[in-house]
C-alpha cells in the first residue's frame, strides 16, 4: 500500500517473511527496480538465497548492538577472507557470515580449536561473543568505517544539510481532485458492500413518513387545522436533527484508518473531508429526505402547489445537511461514540426549546433570546411554516372549499397565525431560514475541518 505514493525511501522489515522462493525473489526484483531509479531502500532480510543476495548494493552486518560490516556487499566476501574466514565453495555467502557472527562457522570451529590445541584459550561458552568483539574491533580500523563516521559526523554538525524539524511537509504525486475521485470510490463501494446503515437510513425515513403521513392524514382548514399542521411541521424538523446523530461516526470510526494514511501521503485533508461529505450526504441524508417528502406531503395534505412541494423537499435537506455537519463538528476528533451522542443530544434539547413550538420566541426574556439565533429546529420550522401558511385560511366546521376571508366562520388566517408567532409571512421570510442553515452548515463544517487539521498536526 505505501508505494502507491511512490516513497523516496522505504523501510521494510523482512518483506520475504512468509513468502515461497518464488515470490520472494519477485520482490526483490522489484525492489532492485525502485533502486535503479533513484530510490533509497533499506530493508532487514532472514537468510536469503543467494539469488536474493546478489541484488544488494551495500551490506550491514549487526550483532549484539555492534557493527561488524558496512559497506559493499561483493566485498564483504574478501574482506571476511582477509580476516581469516574463508568461504566455502557453494556456500550461501548470507549463511556463512551469519554462521561467522554466531561462531558456528567452519573457519570459526577449527581456530577455536588451534587455540585450544595450542594452549592459548580455554573452551567456554562465551566464544561467539569474543568473535562478536573482534570483528566489531576490526571494522573499526577499516576505510569504510572512517567514512561513514566522517559522513555522520557531517549530517549531524548540519553542516551541509540543514532541516526544518518544526514541519513536517507531505508531498503529493497525485491532484486532490485525483484523491476526491478514489476516496469518494472507496466510500461508494463500502456503502454498496456494507449496505446495512443506508437501507436502514432509508427504511426507518419511509416507515415514519407513512406513520406521520396516518397519524396527521388530510388535515383540515377548520379549527384543529392549524395544530395538527405545526405539530406535523415540528415533528418532521425534529425527526431531520436527530436522523443525523448517525454521521457522528464518520470521523470516529475511521480516525485510525485516516491518520495512518494521510501521514503515509494517500490523500490530503481536504481530499478525504470532501469524498467523505459526497459519500455521506447524498445516499444517507438527501435520498431519505426526498423520500421522506414524497410520502408525508401528499398524505397529511399540505398546499397542493409545486412551489411548495418542492420548497418542503429543499427545506428538509437543508436541514438534515446542517444538522450532519453539527454532528460531524461534534465528532471530529473526538475517540469515544458514546461521547459525542451525548452532545449532540443535548445540543438538539436546547436547540428544540427554541424552535417556536415549545416556547413563543418573541415572549422569551432579552437575555436569553439570542439563544434563538443557534436553533436548527427553530429555521427549520419556521421555513416549513412560512411554506405552508401563506394563503390559507381556518374556519369552524367547514370544508376547505368553504372556507375563505369571507367566510362568517373565520378563525384565522395562515399569516395571521404566523405574525402571531413573530414569523414573517414573505418571501424573504421564508428564504433568510435557508440562509441561515447554509451559513450554519458551513460554519461547522469548517469546524469539523479544522479540528481534523489540528487533530492531524498532533500525530
Amino acid at each position: 500500500m505505501e508505494l502507491i505514493t511512490d516513497p523516496g525511501i522505504l523501510f521494510l522489515d523482512e518483506p520475504t517473511t512468509g513468502l515461497d522462493a518464488s515470490t520472494a525473489n519477485a520482490v526483490l526484483l522489484l525492489l532492485k527496480r525502485m533502486a535503479r531509479q533513484g530510490k533509497t531502500i533499506i530493508f532487514s532480510i532472514h537468510q536469503p538465497r543467494y539469488s536474493i543476495f546478489r541484488l544488494f548494493d551495500t551490506l550491514t552486518l549487526l550483532a549484539g548492538g555492534k557493527m561488524l560490516y558496512h559497506g559493499p556487499s561483493n566485498y564483504a566476501l574478501d574482506y571476511f577472507s582477509q580476516l581469516g574466514y574463508l568461504c566455502e565453495e557453494h556456500n550461501n555467502p548470507a549463511d556463512f557470515f551469519l554462521d561467522v557472527i554466531n561462531g558456528d562457522s567452519t573457519a570459526v570451529a577449527l581456530n577455536k580449536l588451534e587455540e585450544v590445541d595450542l594452549g592459548t584459550e580455554e573452551p567456554n561458552d562465551s566464544g561467539n561473543q569474543t568473535v562478536v568483539d573482534k570483528l566489531a574491533g576490526d571494522f573499526c580500523n577499516t576505510t569504510f568505517y572512517k567514512e561513514t563516521k566522517m559522513e555522520l559526523e557531517k549530517l549531524s554538525s548540519g553542516e551541509k544539510l540543514k532541516t526544518n524539524f518544526l514541519s513536517r511537509q507531505i508531498t503529493y504525486n497525485t491532484s486532490v481532485f485525483h484523491q476526491i475521485k478514489w476516496v469518494s470510490k472507496r466510500s461508494f463501494k463500502n456503502l454498496v458492500r456494507n449496505p446495512q446503515a443506508s437501507i436502514a437510513q432509508v427504511m426507518v425515513s419511509l416507515i415514519l413518513a407513512l406513520i406521520v403521513g396516518a397519524i396527521f392524514f388530510g388535515v383540515k382548514d377548520d379549527e384543529n387545522g392549524i395544530q395538527n399542521r405545526v405539530g406535523a411541521l415540528f415533528f418532521i424538523t425534529t425527526n431531520q436533527c436527530f436522523s443525523a446523530v448517525s454521521a457522528i461516526e464518520l470521523f470516529i470510526v475511521e480516525k485510525k484508518i485516516f491518520i495512518h494514511e494521510y501521514i503515509s501521503g494517500y490523500y490530503r485533508l481536504s481530499a478525504y473531508f470532501f469524498s467523505k461529505l459526497i459519500a455521506d450526504l447524498l445516499p444517507m441524508r438527501t435520498m431519505p429526505s426526498i423520500i421522506f417528502t414524497c410520502v408525508i406531503y401528499f398524505m397529511i395534505g399540505f398546499k397542493p402547489t409545486a412551489g411548495c412541494f418542492f420548497t418542503m423537499m429543499f427545506t428538509l435537506m437543508l436541514l438534515s445537511y446542517t444538522a450532519t455537519s453539527m454532528a460531524l463538528a461534534i465528532a471530529a476528533g473526538q475517540d469515544v461514540v458514546a461521547v459525542a451522542n451525548l452532545l449532540m443530544t443535548i445540543s438538539f434539547v436546547f436547540m428544540i426549546i427554541f424552535s417556536g413550538l415549545l416556547v413563543n420566541v418573541t415572549s422569551v426574556m432579552d437575555w436569553l433570546a439570542w439563544l434563538k439565533y443557534f436553533s436548527i429546529p427553530r429555521y427549520g420550522l419556521t421555513a416549513l411554516q412560512a411554506n405552508e401558511f401563506p394563503g390559507l385560511y381556518f374556519c369552524r366546521n367547514t370544508t376547505l372549499n368553504e372556507c375563505s376571508a369571507q367566510s362568517p366562520n373565520l378563525i384565522t388566517s395562515g399569516d395571521h397565525y404566523l405574525s402571531n408567532q413573530g414569523i414573517d409571512p414573505t418571501t424573504w421570510g421564508l428564504w433568510q431560514n435557508h440562509l441561515a442553515l447554509s451559513i450554519m452548515t458551513l460554519i461547522f463544517l469548517l469546524i469539523a475541518y479544522l479540528k481534523l487539521l489540528f487533530m492531524k498536526k498532533l500525530t
